[in-house]
């Protein structure tokens, strides 16, 4: 019986040493692609871009060489099959036979960056957490000690590279298990952990600032009541944000050939994009360009009416840009929707009601408000925005505004993009 036991701890011991230096290296080639995508695609972002301020005529090429680049990549390199996103790690984690391919790598790494870099209005954050998670699966399956702990490892990569993006550990680890695993063991909170200290680790080495340079002073309770209306209203608009992407792939669908998605998913983002150069790309530049502009006395009607325009368009090019074929997802589209109505919310309620609501605290909360309600995950959007401007001080009015616009989305519609296939069918 002592012999017994000794071999099961040795066993042990040896699982778990594999573990740890497993999660070491899953974490530091997540956090490595995650940094390196996520600089490459803000230096092309910015050279494209400017291209287009100079000359508009710009903005009608980029989103058809971008897309067509796609579909030919994915035809001759990437064994013609599409990505599918954030799905295909469902895909993985609950079935026992089926894994992540390693060419998703480079697929997802590749199509991300030249998605956004050429206008399409999504992000690369879906991108990074497939090929992230791609990497865990690929350890998972060099090991047999590993076949049980898919899961676990997957789940680790995806922390890790949501770290890197966003330089909050929390929001890594908490995106894994509520979105991912939507479990927790002892072995998915040790690898997720060692993973995370590591991608951090990376992060504080190479100096990553955070993503928008945001001053906050103070909040006040008065504003509470604001603040559960913006909650009510993001809420709303995710249901939007899920019911275009849901229209517009389907509509997509019907669409003969790719050759014709590409140039119908081309002519409308073109179109949109000229109307309105905030939708190009990720739409960050956007972000800190509002920014700036909330700190002072902005109102006019021309200035409502462009955000109105850009809450309105957003949702249906980010969906276009993914039924014609690009790479990307709802993170950044989420992050901006709720930017811009924080920000729109805040102006309407100073001019016309006297609130004295400071717009930057608005602009905050509604991204994590967005973000909560189209991925269903409060406490992943609550540590994810604070990461993002690198300041807790709205960390209560931000978690209460997260779980108000989680549920009232799920009251309106109980899916998100990555959960409506659960629909059942007639």
């Amino acid at each position: 019986m002592n012999d017994i036991t000794k071999i099961k701890k040795n066993y042990n011991y040896i699982v778990f040493q594999k573990l740890l230096i497993a999660s070491l290296l899953i974490g530091f080639l997540s956090a490595f692609l995650g940094i390196s995508l996520k600089r490459i695609t803000e230096y092309y972002e910015h050279v494209f871009f400017l291209k287009t301020v100079t000359n508009w005529v710009y903005m009608l090429f980029f989103p058809v060489i971008g897309l067509s680049v796609i579909y030919i990549l994915r035809q001759y390199l990437f064994k013609k099959k599409e990505n599918k996103g954030i799905k295909e790690i469902f895909e993985s984690t609950e079935s026992k036979t089926k894994n992540l391919p390693t060419y998703k790598i480079p697929s997802h790494f590749i199509n991300g960056l030249i998605t956004v870099a050429f206008g399409g209005s999504t992000g690369i954050e879906v991108s990074t957490v497939v090929a992230t998670a791609t990497i865990g699966s690929v350890a998972q399956q060099k090991e047999n000690l590993f076949r049980k702990y898919k899961t676990e490892l997957i789940c680790a990569g995806v922390a890790a590279g949501v770290t890197a993006l966003f330089g909050s550990p929390f929001a890594g680890i908490l995106f894994a298990l509520e979105v991912i695993s939507r479990k927790v063991n002892k072995v998915s909170l040790l690898t997720n952990i060692i993973a995370v200290s590591v991608a951090f680790a990376l992060v504080f080495i190479l100096n990553e600032e955070p993503l928008f340079a945001i001053n906050i002073t103070t909040w006040h309770y008065a504003a509470i009541p604001y603040f559960i209306l913006l909650g009510i209203l993001a809420g709303i608009n995710s249901v939007y944000l899920t019911k275009c992407v849901m229209y517009i792939k389907a509509s997509f669908l019907h669409i003969e050939t790719q050759y014709a998605k590409i140039l119908v998913g081309a002519v409308i983002l073109s179109t949109a994009l000229l109307a309105f150069p905030q939708l190009y790309g990720d739409g960050y530049h956007a972000i800190r360009e509002i920014i700036f502009r909330s700190g002072g006395d902005t109102f006019s009607v021309s200035l409502i009416a462009t955000v109105v325009g850009i809450l309105i368009l957003k949702p249906i090019v980010t969906s276009v840009t993914l039924a014609a074929g690009g790479d990307g997802g709802v993170f950044a589209p989420s992050l901006f929707i709720g930017a811009f109505l924080g920000f729109l919310v805040a102006m309407l309620l100073n001019t016309f009601f006297n609130a004295g609501v400071l717009p930057i605290n608005f602009m905050v909360i509604g991204m994590a408000a967005m973000l909560s309600a189209s991925i269903h995950a409060p406490f992943t959007a609550l540590f994810l925005v604070c990461g993002l401007v690198n300041d807790y001080t709205l960390f209560f009015p931000i978690l209460v505004v997260c779980l108000i616009s989680k549920y009232t989305s799920k009251l309106i519609y109980p899916y998100t993009v990555y959960t409506f296939t659960a629909v059942p069918t007639k």
